[in-house]
């Protein structure tokens, strides 16, 4: 699995191509916008989403869990999507497999379960905002930001448009970072994109599939 590091105040940072990061010194596993049961609420509107998608998602995820081996679990919101339904009871199933590693939830926008809900699920939501160290993760960047910490974010879905010959293009999802922050791509992949535009000072990071596995490849701002 290729990876990059970084690092960002003083704090070890591996970048995943399989839209996730691990902060090294904390052994602590982050992702963001898993949006469980999406799917599934799609095909009770009657749009045949097959269930393979969020399976593929829960196995990436726990295959992540199991590389890197973290004690802790922190989700920067969007954990579930919408109310209680078979994806939730996967998850809450394969949540026994992760005994004696915490999960952590910043809430985000589609967080509409009751707190004790999750608790159910063996997660713990500790609110809008996480602080540890030098770092606050939430699902959204503040409004009022300090200039003291590094904020680590999801909600947008970043992604980079990729041209080819012959006007080929994609929208790759990616890892968006900024001198203040690093917006992580939507770790489900039943999501739209947002196609970013960065400044010569950021850094981006594309997850390119190829053959059946997933390339991190830097792209000039």
């Amino acid at each position: 699995m290729t990876m990059h590091a970084l690092t960002i105040k003083g704090q070890h940072i591996l970048l995943s191509p399989y839209r996730c990061l691990f902060w090294e010194e904390e052994r602590m596993l982050v992702l963001a916008d898993l949006h469980i049961g999406k799917a599934a609420h799609f095909r009770k509107a009657g749009i045949p989403i097959p269930q393979s998608v969020f399976q593929e998602d829960l196995m990436r995820f726990f295959e992540q869990v199991h590389f890197f081996k973290p004690h802790r679990i922190l989700i920067s919101g969007d954990m579930f999507h919408s109310v209680t339904n078979l994806e939730h009871d996967w998850f809450s199933k394969w949540r026994t497999a992760l005994e004696g590693i915490r999960i952590l939830l910043v809430r985000g926008n589609h967080e509409i379960l009751r707190d004790e809900e999750y608790e159910q699920s063996g997660v713990e939501v500790v609110g809008s905002s996480y602080e540890l160290g030098p770092f606050t993760f939430s699902h959204d960047l503040p409004q009022q930001q300090s200039e003291e910490t590094f904020y680590f974010i999801g909600h947008t879905h970043p992604g980079v448009r990729l041209s080819g010959k012959g006007k080929q293009h994609a929208v790759l999802p990616c890892f968006h970072i900024t001198p203040h922050y690093c917006t992580l791509p939507a770790f489900s992949s039943f999501t739209g994109k947002h196609v970013i535009e960065p400044k010569r000072q950021d850094k981006v990071f594309a997850i390119v599939p190829d053959s059946g596995r997933s390339l991190l490849v830097e792209i000039p701002a």
